[in-house]
């Protein structure tokens, strides 16, 4: 197994924070559910003895759910996430496993310590205690709880994984229902396109060239999230991402998101030269409206928008190239997004044509203080 530690920025620690108190209080929550009701299944058959302490049963659940609230939702679970992205399924499950069952034993330990050295009126360390842990790992509600918890842990790498799939919120949105029927939504398109990429893609032909936009859409990923965007498609070297109003408008989300993946990908540019010989430049285009959301599909059902707040998204990031910016929005998007990413600021660049459209639009593009490009993402 390799280990890669990363300097994490105020953002990213944010998103990971949110994400692993949720985590820390499902486990939690799930924990003494289940402990309470184990209690009064035994209670109920009058399974349980004068010599059953409930006070000591509960503490050492505690002790137990708490760490693995702490260890799986801080680190593990992270870490297994990372796994299941960069390797293929039979090595992440392999590795999965080895970091569950180490996890779950030392977990388990430190639970076994309270319990007996209450059982035995001794101090944790005292040889008798350590004499009765040996024997703990055999018994079945140990081998219970181990298989128990090893499916906890995967549904909630499942849940991680469809969530980012869908977008954050959406896969909530998705299980109740809220699209089976056409509803009209206002939301934020960012259109982000690789430049010069039918050069690229003869040079490196077709298993290389896929693996070039393999590696550029998985690296962007973080950013997408992290800036709480949905990825609504893939199209060959373009991706599609939207975001609620709110979402994409507050800390300046939606423009963020531009400057976190250019950061991710300047990080990178090196390991892109080696393998490739080229690193992916892109460009972006903004632009907000209503558009009809709903999900199509008999055998693959996909979440589907349609209006024509798409279309303008997508021919203000034509236009980048003719601009020679690497950002552009429309000034009705960029007079909504009055908070700013630390160190941009807006540029307005008069009226402009679109191709296909009959009407002028206004636009504007932003910049960054370059000295603050490799520090804040």
């Amino acid at each position: 197994m390799s280990f890669k530690f990363t300097r994490y920025t105020g953002r990213q620690l944010k998103f990971y924070a949110r994400r692993a108190i949720w985590i820390f209080i499902s486990w939690v929550t799930i924990s003494n559910i289940m402990f309470f009701y184990d209690y009064y299944t035994l209670y109920a058959n009058k399974v349980l003895t004068s010599a059953y302490d409930f006070k000591q049963a509960f503490v050492a659940n505690l002790i137990v759910c708490v760490m693995a609230g702490l260890i799986g939702g801080i680190i593990t679970v992270n870490l297994m996430e990372q796994w299941l992205r960069k390797y293929v399924f039979p090595r992440a499950l392999l590795q999965i496993i080895v970091a569950y069952t180490v996890a779950a034993l030392v977990i388990s330990f430190a639970g076994a310590l309270y319990y007996y050295s209450e059982e035995l009126g001794v101090s944790i360390l005292n040889y008798e205690v350590l004499e009765q842990i040996g024997p703990f790992f055999t018994e079945w509600i140990f081998i219970k709880n181990f298989f128990l918890w090893l499916i906890i842990v995967v549904v909630t790498l499942i849940i991680l994984m469809v969530n980012d799939k869908y977008g954050p919120g959406v896969f909530p949105d998705y299980l109740m229902g809220r699209y089976f029927r056409p509803k009209q939504e206002r939301r934020i398109f960012m259109f982000a396109d690789i430049k010069n990429a039918t050069s690229i893609a003869e040079i490196l032909e077709e298993e290389k060239y896929f693996n070039f936009l393999k590696d550029f859409f998985r690296d962007i990923a973080p950013a997408i999230v992290q800036t709480r965007g949905e990825v609504y498609q893939y199209v060959g070297d373009e991706v599609v991402i939207s975001w609620k109003m709110k979402q994409g408008l507050k800390s300046g989300n939606a423009i963020q998101c531009y400057y976190s993946m250019r950061k991710i990908i300047n990080q990178k540019k090196q390991r892109y030269i080696d393998r490739y010989g080229f690193y992916p430049k892109f460009k972006v285009g903004y632009h907000y409206g209503n558009v009809m959301v709903g999900e199509i599909g008999q055998i693959k059902r996909e979440i589907v928008f349609s209006g024509d707040v798409l279309n303008t998204a997508s021919r203000i990031q034509a236009l980048c190239n003719e601009l020679e910016v690497g950002i552009l929005a429309s000034k009705e998007f960029a007079d909504l997004q009055i908070k700013l990413p630390s160190g941009v600021k807006r540029i307005d660049l008069g009226t402009e044509k679109l191709r296909g459209k009959a009407d002028e639009m206004k636009l504007v593009t932003y910049q960054r203080n370059t000295k603050r490009e490799g520090t804040t993402l």
